[in-house]
């Protein structure tokens, strides 16, 4: 009975079209898209942003539009909507709402080898230093955790494994933070664990975007897997399920996404876990249907907080994590009061 009822929540709750739903999703990407280029310490209008992309303008305006907004822009999008689906991904696998990338260790991870990497001071080498560090553990962290999911299918045992290896970079961010040679390294490892899209360029989104690219591979088609999933572990395998191979796709898949843009970015929260619940009061508890509106959503939140990050406030300068943060924690508070009204 239990079953049956939950099948009926996921096919029948549905306050919007699928379709119509993911075009005005499309949609307000690119009206914050557009937005957000004309924002920054030079505003622009919309013609100059135009004129800008096609290189019609002056050289400055050209440069700030093609050079300086328009990555970060894509790299926001991409961001939000990476971290948006991987968020619906896992709360499909886990089957809890309350389920988000930082879960798996992958982003705790990553942040570790930013800081190792800071801590050496090899970002004088290379600008790119920092962020292949981060990509290289959260590879790490990826084939730990897919010997685990190769060898063991609880899903107990992937969740206690993803809060170990979070507990052990955690710990190690600690200890590279407590011996930082000097307060400006310091400084730098705070900030870049705040979170920022600032400063970044196309070389960031070449750096990152293959890695994401994989983990999008590795997670196509999964969403009937979700679906069966969604109805019981018994009742996935008996509909031909391999439940091995859905969770080491997913969490392979997640953590190479995740892992890419964490590095690229920094440390992001709230995002995966806030986004794909929203998701689900217009298209309903299906996870299949819920995997692309998160990812739209997620694209459109990242946008809008980097929107505010350059908008100016008292001395100092917001991070893209301060906001989210902001922004998040209280959303994540309602999605947990309204999971527990639900519950009962």
């Amino acid at each position: 009975m239990r079953k049956l009822k939950a099948l009926r929540q996921m096919v029948n709750h549905q306050v919007i079209s699928y379709k119509a739903l993911n075009i005005v999703l499309a949609f307000g990407i690119i009206v914050v898209g557009f937005t957000a280029s004309m924002f920054g310490q030079v505003s622009l209008t919309f013609s100059q942003v135009i004129g800008g992309l096609f290189g019609q303008e002056t050289t400055a305006i050209n440069i700030i539009v093609q050079e300086l907004r328009l990555p970060r822009i894509l790299l926001g999008g991409i961001c939000g909507a990476v971290l948006g689906y991987a968020g619906a991904l896992l709360q499909g696998l886990l089957r809890n709402p309350l389920a988000d990338p930082g879960v798996i260790g992958v982003s705790a991870s990553a942040s570790l080898g930013a800081v190792v990497a800071i801590y050496f001071g090899l970002s004088v080498y290379s600008p790119f230093a920092v962020p292949i560090a981060a990509i290289m553990f959260a590879l790490l962290a990826t084939v730990v955790l897919a010997v685990i999911a190769s060898r063991d299918t609880s899903i107990l045992t992937l969740i206690l494994a993803g809060v170990g290896i979070s507990s052990i970079a955690a710990a190690g961010i600690s200890l590279v933070m407590n011996f930082a040679p000097q307060p400006m390294t310091l400084q730098e490892m705070i900030l870049w664990m705040m979170g920022s899209l600032e400063n970044r360029g196309f070389n960031d989104l070449y750096l990152s975007l293959p890695f994401v690219l994989v983990g999008l591979v590795l997670v196509l088609g999964v969403g009937n897997s979700l679906n069966a999933l969604g109805l019981g572990e018994e009742t996935a395998q008996s509909l031909g399920v391999n439940l091995k191979r859905l969770r080491l796709r997913i969490v392979g898949g997640v953590a190479f996404s995740v892992g890419a843009m964490v590095a690229v970015a920094g440390a992001i929260g709230f995002v995966g876990l806030v986004v794909p619940h929203f998701a689900r009061t217009m298209v309903g508890h299906e996870p299949k249907r819920v995997l692309v509106p998160s990812g739209l959503m997620g694209a459109i939140l990242i946008m809008i907080a980097d929107i505010l990050t350059r908008l100016p406030f008292g001395q100092g300068q917001l991070r893209l994590g301060v906001v989210m943060g902001i922004i998040g924690a209280p959303m994540f508070l309602y999605v947990v009061l309204k999971t527990r009204s639900e519950m009962r």
